[in-house]
């Protein structure tokens, strides 16, 4: 197989964090913004169990994921308040748990926030999950849209940041008129 440094792609793992639901997703995306599904699932941990099991069975699957796909990088979806704090909590700590993990292997992590995954996936930051998981399986060529949400997000993440890193995919990349449209809007809104 070859790896996705010899075909001039980058191989990004994407997550979702969360303690029930923690999504995976893993792409390679080519210079030219093309993205090929590598994986995707979720890793689940059982809501009755003690957290400090929860969270090694969360890092347990990264790892494994790590291990088996060689991500190039890691981005997580930021932590942002809910009203719920036990909810919140429990994103936080799996979140903190991909990080560690991502700082464990020696690789870049980076972290991005649903509107920045949602403006990049739809071009609309408000985009509801039906949007972002059509928009995905678009892009990865799909049959079917990715299910469950968590591991949609897990890809829409991957790809938000192999497309907005400024990175080897994102400074080669050679832009469709609608990536550059998009690039354009958010360039407008961040004045």
């Amino acid at each position: 197989m070859t790896s996705p440094r010899a075909r001039g792609s980058l191989r990004v793992l994407g997550i979702d964090p969360g303690l029930t639901r923690c999504g995976i997703g893993v792409v390679d995306v080519a210079a030219d913004r093309s993205a090929r599904l590598v994986h995707v699932g979720v890793v689940r941990s059982d809501a009755g169990a003690p957290i400090e099991e929860r969270l090694a069975v969360i890092a347990g699957g990264i790892r494994h994921i790590v291990d088996t796909h060689a991500p190039q990088v890691v981005a997580v979806e930021r932590v942002f308040a809910q009203h719920n704090r036990q909810t919140v909590m429990g994103t936080a700590q799996a979140s903190g748990i991909a990080l560690l993990i991502a700082g464990e292997r020696g690789l870049p992590a980076a972290t991005h926030t649903p509107s920045e995954v949602k403006a990049a996936i739809t071009g609309y930051g408000s985009a509801d999950k039906r949007q972002v998981q059509t928009m995905v399986a678009r892009v990865l060529r799909l049959d079917a849209l990715p299910q469950p949400a968590d591991a949609a997000d897990a890809l829409a993440i991957a790809l938000c940041h192999a497309w907005r890193s400024g990175g080897p995919v994102a400074a080669s990349a050679a832009l469709t008129p609608a990536q550059r449209a998009w690039q354009d809007a958010e360039r407008l809104a961040r004045r």
